[in-house]
Order: C-alpha cells, then structure tokens, then sequence
C-alpha cells in the first residue's frame, strides 16, 4: 500500500554541521538585535534551554569559539564587547537575499514592453514565430533548421517564413535607487516590530544589486526628524529612534544624491507605516502628530511634482491599513505618477522585488 511515513523532526537530519544550523538562527538574531552579539547570544542561550539546540559533545561556548575562528565575530576589546566582521555583515545580507528572493514565483506581470528592434544584453530563453520586420541578428537558425527538418521532411529540405524562430533579447538597463527608510518611533510601537523587516529588505536589495547589477547604484536613506545617509555595512545595526516623521528631509536628500547620479534611470523606494509629522523649517522642528496637518503634506505633494518633473518615479510601500493614511499616499502617488504598494510585513520583500525587477527590465523584439 503506498502512502506518506510521517516521523518526528530532527534537526540533526537537515545535511548541515550543528555549526552552520547555529549560525543561521544567528544570522536571525543579529538582525533582530541591530547587531548586538551579546544581546544575540542572551537569545541563543534561551533557546538552547528550551529547544536543546546544542548536547554534551558541543555546548554553546564551542559555537562561540567557532565564531571567532572562523572570523564572524571579534575578541573583547577594552570595553569587554564583542562585534561583529565585515565577514558577518555580509553574511547577514546573503541570507536575507536567500530568504527574500527565494520565495518569489516567476511571472510577467509588470513587465515594459518596447516596439523599436534592438539588441539587448541578455538572451531570452523563449523563442516565437518570425514576424514581418524581425531583423536577421534575431533569428535562432538551429531551432529554424529543426522546425524545417519536421514540417518538411529531410528529403526536400528547405526552409520557409514559418520555419523560422526568433530568439528575444532582454534589455536591462542601468538604474540608480535610492531605499528611503523610515525609523520613526511608530515602527516599533503598537506591539509589532516594522523595521527589522524593513532592514531584512533592505540588505537583500544590495545584496542583489552587488552581486546581479553591479553597474547599478543603491544609495540608503534614514528619516525621523532629520535625514541621513548610511552605508549598505550600517543596516545590521540600524535601529528605531524618538524620532517623527520628516517625509520631506527623506524626499529632499534622495532627490539631492539621485541629480548627482550619472544614470538615465532613477527612482525612489520609500517604506514608511506613518503619515508625515515633521518638518525642519530654519533650526526650528514643526511637529504635528494628530491627523494629517495640511502645512505638512502640502510640502510632500510639492516634493512628488517636483520628482515627476525630473522623471523620478516614487514607489511607495505602505505598511498600516489606516484608511486616511492610504488616502494620502494615493494623493502623493497620483501626484507623482509613481506607484504605491499596501504590503503586510510578510510581503514587503515580494513586492519591492517584482517592482525593481520589472522596472529594469524591457523585452526587445
């Protein structure tokens, strides 16, 4: 009789050294702790008392010995802390493009398709039928000739318009980004923790464009009540302030880094749960966190006109359901002619990447 064994779980089963199965769920923690070995390792040592991740023949202090042999973390220094290599932070990165990335379907959806014929700089895996203005570069012989041999014959071989297949060319053109983050205290309040899924994406975007597009450029973007720059090595350890929301700061410093990028193409990725609450008017903060304050978004809309006057598209994805919230980021949208998208947390990562792939991508026929 066939049928389905089903046994209990064991860990130990998965092909992978006890290590590497501790430093994945390090990895995690990391992440969740911006960063903080010791605060990672607290966690670690919980869960070993609860799930035995470790037994007699390998505790928790020789994984953290493996740590440092193998260069994920460093010795204490003067202070008596532990951090993190450069070796880590990229870890970090891979794993969070591994966890991301892999759970997305192919599809066509988005996609731009261009008229004019060309070459591109891939080719495409799918062929079709030759069409009239198809140019000779186009044409895929070997799948030519077979489709010849069958509706033929080899006999009286010849090759006909019907016979003839054309292989597609994808263009992939070179794009600057700017991944505008939001840090304002309410993405860690009401109980639900926003921006460890927003730095999750984050480092799997630059991870993909180092290591997919490296003629591409991402730049990153913090707002609370200021605006700053970070490097790609700083996410790890980015963390929430007491800070409001200074839409404004966050549009006016992308703008300022895309007008210096020699790219044709350029756009603007924003993940905020909020509406704006700040601005910086001389040395002076104007806050306003009840509703929406007219004086505050009119700046905003201002901001996405200027964007489309310089044809950066704003995609903006929009963690909180609040009905006058979406209102807003729906103005801002059609203001800007860009895209806004209503992700769950679980979801931000598809999202942002069927968006920045299909936007990069064109079919040439």
């Amino acid at each position: 009789m066939k049928g389905f064994h089903f046994t209990s779980f064991d860990p130990g089963k998965d092909g992978k050294p006890r290590f590497e199965q501790l430093l994945d769920l390090f990895m995690q923690l990391l992440t969740y702790t911006s960063g903080d070995v010791s605060e990672a390792m607290q966690w670690m040592n919980e869960l070993d008392k609860k799930y035995q991740l470790t037994d007699e023949e390998y505790g928790m202090g020789d994984f953290l010995d493996e740590l440092k042999e193998k260069g994920y973390i460093t010795g204490e220094n003067e202070e008596g802390q532990v951090k993190i290599t450069p070796k880590t932070e990229q870890g970090i990165r891979k794993r969070s493009l591994e966890e991301i990335f892999g759970k997305l379907k192919k599809t066509r959806q988005g996609d731009h398709h261009s008229f004019k014929p060309g070459q591109g700089d891939e080719v495409n895996p799918e062929t079709r039928q030759y069409q009239f203005g198809d140019m000779l570069e186009q044409i895929d012989f070997t799948e030519s000739i077979r489709n010849a041999q069958i509706n033929h014959g080899i006999e009286r071989f010849h090759i006909g318009e019907e016979d003839l297949s054309i292989r597609e060319t994808d263009f992939k053109a070179q794009t600057s980004t700017v991944l505008m983050i939001d840090i304002s205290h309410s993405m860690i309040l009401y109980g639900e923790d926003r921006i460890t899924p927003a730095k999750k994406v984050a480092m799997a975007l630059s991870e993909l464009i180092k290591t997919k597009y490296p003629k591409d450029t991402l730049d990153i973007v913090v707002f609370g009540n200021d605006a700053w720059p970070i490097e790609v090595k700083d996410l790890p350890y980015l963390q929430v302030g007491p800070y409001h929301t200074n839409t404004v700061a966050g549009l006016e410093l992308a703008m300022d880094i895309l007008r210096r990028r020699k790219n044709p193409n350029k756009q603007i990725f924003m993940i905020t749960d909020g509406k704006p609450t700040c601005l910086k008017i001389g040395k002076r903060y104007y806050k306003n966190s009840f509703g929406l304050d007219r004086k505050v978004v009119n700046r905003c809309m201002s901001l996405a006109a200027q964007c489309k006057k310089l044809k950066i598209p704003v995609t903006t994805f929009m963690i909180a359901t609040d009905p006058y919230l979406q209102r807003f980021v729906q103005e801002f949208t059609e203001m800007n002619q860009g895209k806004a998208f209503f992700a769950s947390l679980d979801k931000l990562g598809a999202f942002m990447f069927k968006d920045f792939e299909s936007g990069r991508r064109k079919t040439l026929y």
